[in-house]
């Protein structure tokens, strides 16, 4: 990751500050703010990629903080991580509420630390590539496009595939992420078998992207595909995803469980259903999905 991406640590503790400065500094840009008041004004000054936020703070705590950056628009999309020593649900439930992305516990565990900010500052360069090819395509060659059918290998094929799928959508910059996610977890967690466990290993270790490329060049999984047949009815449009997996256990994923808030990942599908689209169905033993966007009888898409 760029030297460039800026980081913002937020901690009333010296030694606290020193620590996550110390594993970091090598890598990112990092600002200090030693308060909550001290945060809101440096953030809206610097506009960090990521801010490390301390729950536990005199005069203001980290959860208004992060509720006062997700309130003014200009910081409302930087992601926070909440650091903590309290690993009681009901407070890891509010600070979700209160729009913090991922929790780490105190002490911190370097390598977690490193793990997790890399995965979130790799998401905010994945949506800004998203948006960018959203910006870029033509649109035009869709006007027409009632129903089709779409077949992808890798993971190149899923972003190139959810960047023109979301073309279809009223609105594409909601709908991309979404389409990104499911279709990514057609290919790597379906067709590829790559288990949430491993994946957890894998981040830690820095090795995801290379596992992902070796388990698509086997000879048992480099003919498999993970199809889309979509469908636009009066009301909606229908995204039907079918991959060649084993299937999994959906149901913990359809919410942000406060006991996975700390892994560096298992939020996607949650994420999806809350932003991206109005309903999201498995099917089968959980290799099929159907991914809903309501429309209104006056949507066209141009």
């Amino acid at each position: 990751m760029s030297i460039s991406a800026k980081i913002m640590l937020v901690d009333d503790s010296p030694g606290h500050i020193s620590l996550l400065g110390g594993i970091l500094d090598a890598d990112y840009d990092i600002l200090v703010a030693n308060n909550g008041v001290q945060a809101l004004e440096l953030a809206n000054a610097e506009l960090p990629d990521l801010i490390l936020l301390d729950v536990v703070m005199p005069q203001m705590d980290g959860y208004e903080v992060c509720e006062r950056l997700k309130s003014d628009e200009k910081t409302s999309d930087i992601p926070v991580i909440f650091t903590t020593a309290n690993s009681d649900p009901e407070e890891i439930v509010k600070g979700l509420e209160v729009g913090a992305s991922y929790y780490l516990t105190k002490p911190i565990n370097s390598k977690i630390l490193r793990a997790v900010v890399k995965s979130v500052l790799e998401d905010i360069a994945d949506n800004k590539s998203l948006q960018e090819g959203l910006d870029t395509t033509d649109k035009s060659s869709y006007d027409y496009l009632d129903k089709g059918t779409f077949s992808i290998k890798t993971t190149e094929d899923a972003y190139n595939l959810a960047v023109q799928l979301a073309r279809l959508c009223p609105d594409p910059q909601r709908s991309v992420l979404g389409l990104l996610e499911l279709l990514m977890n057609g290919v790597e967690h379906g067709n590829l078998g790559i288990t949430y466990s491993e994946k957890s290993e894998l981040n830690e270790t820095d090795q995801w992207k290379q596992e992902v490329e070796r388990r698509l060049q086997l000879p048992e999984n480099i003919n498999k595909s993970v199809v889309v047949e979509y469908e636009k009815l009066d009301e909606e449009l229908r995204f039907f995803i079918v991959d060649e997996g084993k299937g999994f256990d959906w149901e913990p994923y359809m919410e942000i469980d406060p006991n996975r808030v700390f892994d560096s990942h298992g939020r996607g599908i949650a994420m999806a259903l809350k932003v991206s689209f109005d309903s999201i169905t498995y099917q089968n033993s959980g290799n099929e999905v159907l991914a809903v966007v309501k429309r209104s009888l006056s949507d066209d898409v141009k």
